[in-house]
């Protein structure tokens, strides 16, 4: 099986741009990744009938970075993804991807095409096409009539399907229909999904809701496998599937009444007094 940063190769050659030094022009349309950042939130703020769901929100995301997100309910997590892939309008605040896509100014298919795949807590898989076809399916290709009517899978694509099959440890249920596939096996299918698109960002809602100890911690060994390949964040209430992606030296950012409340190692945060108090300690 290939290396996984082979399935980013092609978000590194197409959709960023840019390396830290002296004399550095962006490209226009491409992730300026110049200062080593892929997503950056200032002071984001969102109400909802008088609400503060976020208040004055602020953090950011390296590129390669897999950031671990935890709070209570209620917390802003959900809203904070809906504010970053268009879904919800802030009142106030930047949010950038890389330095110059400000991502208020797009719509949620103009920020999934910048380069932001976003899964949400219950699988969405086509259950009635095999598991080969949804990846084929999710591919990031023309979605044109004409160009599907041409459409012919090249060695290149059916490679990439097969590098993420083996990836997501579903090469035996490849002409297996989606919808037959156990809890686990859709959401790391859904996950190959949005490889296919070849995100720069993956956000994950609680990815591991409702999955069994073993499916947990396959689903961990799969996104540390991936990482560095794209930047992700993860927004996890399951502790041991949380310390499984931080181990010792990861960042995890506690979110509380809609903004950061403490940031740093698990171990940090875990004793953190505010974090016991608000969160850890309930």
């Amino acid at each position: 099986m290939s290396e996984p940063a082979n399935l980013a190769e092609p978000v590194a050659e197409r959709a960023l741009s840019g390396v830290a030094g002296m004399g550095h022009v962006a490209t226009p349309g491409e992730i300026d990744i110049s200062h080593g950042t892929i997503l950056y939130l200032e002071d984001v703020t969102v109400s909802f009938d008088g609400f503060r769901a976020l208040n004055k929100l602020s953090l950011s995301i390296d590129v390669g970075e897999l950031r671990c997100i935890i709070g209570p309910n209620g917390a802003g997590k959900t809203t904070m993804m809906d504010v970053i892939t268009g879904k919800t309008a802030p009142d106030s605040g930047k949010v950038f991807l890389g330095q110059t896509i400000d991502l208020t100014r797009l719509n949620e298919p103009s920020i999934a095409r910048a380069g932001i795949g976003r899964k949400f807590q219950k699988p969405t898989v086509f259950e009635q096409h095999p598991v080969w076809e949804n990846l084929e399916l999710a591919m990031k290709t023309d979605k044109g009539w004409l160009a599907s009517l041409r459409a012919r899978l090249d060695r290149a694509a059916q490679a990439r399907i097969e590098e993420t099959l083996a990836l997501l440890r579903l090469e035996g249920e490849a002409r297996r229909p989606a919808g037959e596939l156990s809890h686990g096996q859709k959401q790391r299918l859904e996950i190959g999904m949005l490889l296919m698109q070849q995100p720069a960002l993956l956000l994950l809602d609680e990815p591991a809701a409702g999955m069994t100890d073993d499916e947990t911690m396959q689903l961990a060994d799969l996104l540390n496998h991936l990482r560095g390949s794209c930047s992700m964040m993860v927004v996890e209430h399951d502790m041991e599937f949380v310390a499984a992606l931080a181990g010792d030296t990861g960042m995890v950012t506690v979110m509380a009444e809609g903004s950061v409340l403490a940031h740093g190692t698990l171990d940090a945060v875990k004793n953190d007094p505010t974090v016991i108090e608000s969160y850890l300690g309930r």
